[in-house]
């Protein structure tokens, strides 16, 4: 069993049943009363994010979690569809429960698939990846690379992200994945 004092952001664990990724937690020590464990989670199996207060010291049966090597085919909609690079077997996973991810994620690429009790759950992205930008605004005369400006840019994988004035369509830049953020020409 793992207590509410071993929770880590990242941390699978089984609440009534449910599997839940934990987001964000904060220990809470009020003046009067027990102690108990402010958290964020999202639900597993469709991504919805709840706010949920436990006692501390509460235990939680732990998930056991893996992850794998997998090629992203595509998506049509209503499921991404992904396939083990040894066994090329595919296999799909509801579009809502990795939308996030896939805003970051070309076609063909290779990515970590998250299993969560032997069932394909959620993507480990990388911090930062590169995409080439397809559309924006030409930057106008006199803006410069101190400028200071930004603008909105469409990146090949129809994400939207805000960029520095110099950039130009058909570069690639180099983007953060957490925050959804430019970080620098690539």
């Amino acid at each position: 069993m793992i207590s509410t004092n071993q929770l880590k952001n990242g941390n699978h664990i089984d609440v009534d049943g449910v599997i839940f990724k934990v987001m964000e937690f904060q220990h809470v020590k009020p003046g009067k009363g027990g102690a108990f464990v402010r958290t964020k989670l999202r639900r597993a199996s469709d991504g919805a994010v709840i706010e949920r207060t436990f006692r501390a010291g509460e235990k939680f049966r732990p998930v056991h979690s893996e992850t794998r090597k997998m090629q992203f085919l595509y998506a049509d909609g209503t499921d991404a569809h992904f396939m083990d690079a040894a066994t090329f077997e595919q296999f799909a996973i509801p579009e809502g429960q990795v939308a996030e991810s896939l805003r970051w994620i070309k076609p063909s690429s290779e990515v970590d698939v998250l299993y969560i009790d032997e069932q394909p759950g959620d993507i480990q992205l990388p911090s930062t990846v590169e995409l080439e930008v397809t559309e924006t605004d030409p930057g106008l005369r006199g803006d410069t690379a101190s400028g200071g400006g930004s603008k909105p840019a469409t990146l090949e994988t129809g994400a939207t992200i805000y960029v520095p004035l110099f950039v130009e369509v058909g570069q690639h830049v180099r983007v953060d994945t957490r925050a959804g953020t430019y970080v620098s020409r690539a």
